[in-house]
């Protein structure tokens, strides 16, 4: 599936267009239109995210693992983290109210998170507060109208040491940094895209390297870890890819877009086989699926629009599929202590059971001192 011509060029609704490159549709984005418009629009005066009573919530878009901490990122600037499981959550304190798409930790200190403007913020304190790293350098350049500004968000984050990390986006944007975000530097011409196709998502590969997916199915790996990149040539699928991830085997990695497509591979990206997900009615999936990954307990999550689940103990050969009850949009999901599932997405945090379906006891709650938006 081959999208419109006019997605990849327009300037026009930008926010609709990385609501797809999540993977999520305007169905993630119903009831959240204000935090939407908050977050995209583009300022060269930074402000702080608003402490909110709601902040937990409200639409999350990724979640990682900071030790046994849980920290999730998403509208508003919002940064949240849980250290009981998901039961209860405290803001961060950030400096910043763009949309943030990605979090990533080296260990339970020390993580990234980035989004709209190309930016990137970094935690040193297991994300209870974070410093700007870096924004697009345009910002400063813009007339007062942000007339020809061409915004380019950045949709993942990954370190392969504490030192060197890379963050990825539209337009195919690749930063890089070797002092732990202390500089970062544009790289983007070390991979060959001449379409500017959008980068969507990073990831490790066991004994192997990075490797990146993006949209119009284009797929890169490097073989030494980010210092050089080779654009595959045969893909076994032509259409958007919204999510990577090692599957914990060497040589592994298994990829996810639209209409349910799944693919996976044993030899680093050389070939492909196709992983058909049934739903519990025995049809074949059709839904859009947009994030998750492999889990520090060895499962594979990947979540979507419509409320999918889909949870794989065998590196990625089969799934079990769920569609939840609610039917809220998920954008990324990871383990939780005692086999259960976090998912984020539309509506939040939830703490779900094993198959990622059952919710939780009582809602997610932020219990601070806050002024509520």
């Amino acid at each position: 599936m081959h999208e419109p011509l006019s997605w990849r060029v327009s300037r026009k609704s930008l926010s609709c267009r990385i609501a797809l490159a999540l993977g999520l549709t305007s169905v993630l984005f119903a009831g959240s239109s204000s935090a939407l418009a908050q977050t995209t629009a583009s300022s060269t005066e930074l402000k702080p995210a608003i402490m909110s009573l709601k902040a937990s919530k409200t639409l999350l878009l990724d979640v990682a693992h900071a030790g046994d901490r849980l920290v999730a990122v998403g509208a508003r600037g919002h940064i949240v983290y849980s250290d009981d499981k998901g039961a209860t959550w405290l803001q961060a304190t950030v400096p910043a109210r763009q949309l943030l798409t990605s979090v990533y930790f080296v260990d339970d200190k020390r993580g990234w998170a980035v989004g709209h403007d190309s930016l990137v913020l970094h935690t040193a304190d297991g994300g209870e507060s974070w410093t700007v790293q870096y924004r697009d350098p345009e910002l400063d350049e813009m007339d007062e109208e942000g007339f020809g500004y061409l915004e380019k968000p950045l949709m993942d984050v990954r370190f392969r040491d504490a030192d060197t990390g890379f963050a990825i986006g539209a337009y195919g944007l690749l930063l890089r940094t070797d002092d732990g975000g202390k500089t970062w530097d544009d790289v983007s011409f070390d991979v060959d895209n001449e379409e500017g196709f959008h980068f969507n998502a990073l990831t490790e590969v066991k004994d192997s390297g990075l490797f990146m997916v993006g949209e119009m199915g284009t797929m890169y790996r490097s073989a030494d870890y980010g210092d050089t990149w080779e654009t595959l040539e045969d893909t076994p699928y032509d259409g958007s890819w919204f999510g990577v991830s090692g599957t914990g085997e060497a040589g592994g990695v298994i990829a996810w877009g639209l209409r349910g497509n799944v693919f996976r591979s044993d030899d680093f990206g050389d070939t492909w086989q196709e992983v058909t997900l049934m739903t519990p009615n025995n049809g074949p999936l059709e839904s859009t699926l947009a994030g998750g990954g492999l889990t520090p307990d060895g499962r594979l999550v990947i979540v979507g629009v419509g409320g999918v689940v889909a949870i794989s103990e065998d590196a990625g050969r089969s799934f079990d599929v769920r569609i939840r009850s609610d039917r809220v949009a998920l954008a990324s999901a990871t383990a939780l202590a005692g086999n259960g599932v976090l998912l984020v997405g539309q509506r939040g945090a939830v703490a779900a059971g094993p198959d990622g379906a059952a919710a939780s006891s009582d809602a997610v709650v932020v219990p601070v001192p806050a002024t509520e938006e």
